[in-house]
């Protein structure tokens, strides 16, 4: 029991953290590093549940491979999507970039 509070802990402390970079930041690669790091806090603790719960049942580590894999997807873009700003206006601040909205 003592090993999933620990893990949950663990994974309370890094959403934290993420968040208030997420929210905290102007910059795109630091709004992206929080979000990053929210979704690992969250993969922490779906595989600290689900192997505290179904201990031998591999399927929740096969989800967080999948959501793994959505995460490195999301960077890919969201760091594509720095790298044209950056070469079009030559800053990735989110307060400059008002024309986005829609």
């Amino acid at each position: 029991m003592t090993t999933l509070i620990l893990a949950l802990i663990i994974g309370a402390v890094l959403f934290g953290i993420g968040l208030y970079g997420a929210l905290s930041q102007t910059n795109l690669v630091m709004i992206m590093m929080g979000v990053e790091l929210m979704l690992g806090a969250t993969m922490v603790n779906l595989v600290a549940f689900w192997r505290f719960l179904h201990p031998d049942v591999y399927a929740g580590q096969m989800f967080v491979l999948v959501v793994m894999t959505v995460m490195a997807v999301e960077a890919a873009v969201g760091f594509g999507l720095g790298t044209a700003r950056f070469r079009a206006k030559g800053s990735v601040e989110m307060e400059e970039a008002a024309e986005l909205k829609g």
